[in-house]
């Protein structure tokens, strides 16, 4: 993949018309198969952001032809899809686990130049790999990536209510009163915002360390919570997804999830 970066991402003028919906058969039954911006992703060659600007661009051939519609409707059994002139296959599933060190974002490409967390992925044998689900900036730990792009929908699927554990700093002495306030919840714009569970983990003479469970993920849960309780978050460590634990990797370090560790987190979903 080259290394130019994407575009800003920019509104729609509001006399552009709204991209046409998916093809359709003889019939006029949706047309089969996927998007071949999402084909390009889920064979690994990169993200669907990316595969729709190699589509404009001219560079994607569907059976010989230049395609320059990134919504066109493919069959990934029987397509040939070719980028610059080589065929597209697809990469061996890899399933990831990074120690995500604090001030890197999780974009691929980040428009304002940031560190991000493909520093840290040093193989470049490597097919590409997408976050499942997402740390913000400040925070870090625990990161799973996959190029499989349905093993990674099932996780994230909000019906598995897969327990994610985190350890954070707060500014100032935790205490079981604090705890029972984030299990109890707040109301915010876009809906109650609770732990499943919260425990205090270590207390000093200033500021202490909880313990906090999710089953759910919306942004900033942990910070906007206690931000409505009026403590502030020093540090948020993300040590658990499921069975899954960060263990002993070291800080912007990564390993590949062995074939028990993926059934775990099947079996934690019931998959």
């Amino acid at each position: 993949m080259s290394g130019r970066r994407p575009a800003p991402r920019r509104s729609r003028p509001a006399h552009q018309p709204r991209p046409a919906p998916p093809r359709s058969d003889a019939r006029g039954a949706p047309a089969a198969g996927v998007s071949l911006a999402r084909a390009l992703s889920q064979l690994g060659l990169c993200s669907r952001s990316q595969a729709a600007r190699l589509v404009a661009e001219g560079r994607v051939r569907v059976d010989g032809r230049v395609e320059r519609d990134a919504t066109r409707r493919v069959d990934m059994a029987r397509a040939r899809l070719t980028v610059d002139d080589a065929p597209v296959l697809a990469e061996r599933r890899r399933y990831l686990m990074l120690n995500k060190p604090r001030g890197l974002v999780t974009t691929r490409d980040d428009p304002q130049g940031r560190a991000t967390i493909y520093g840290c992925l040093d193989d470049p044998s490597l097919p590409f790999v997408s976050p499942v689900g997402r740390l913000d900036r400040a925070s870090e730990g625990l990161l799973l990536l996959t190029n499989d792009t349905r093993w990674a929908q099932r996780l994230l699927d909000p019906a598995s209510h897969v327990d994610k554990v985190y350890h954070v700093q707060v500014d100032r002495v935790p205490d079981d009163g604090l705890a029972a306030a984030m299990r109890a919840g707040v109301e915010a714009e876009d809906g109650r915002l609770a732990a499943k569970d919260a425990r205090v983990l270590r207390a000093g003479t200033r500021h202490g360390w909880l313990e906090v469970v999710l089953d759910e993920g919306r942004n900033r849960h942990i910070r906007r919570l206690l931000a409505a309780l009026d403590v502030e978050v020093l540090r948020l460590v993300r040590v658990a997804i499921g069975p899954l634990h960060l263990g002993d990797l070291a800080k912007g370090a990564w390993r590949e999830l062995t074939e028990r560790e993926r059934e775990e987190l099947s079996v934690e979903r019931g998959t």
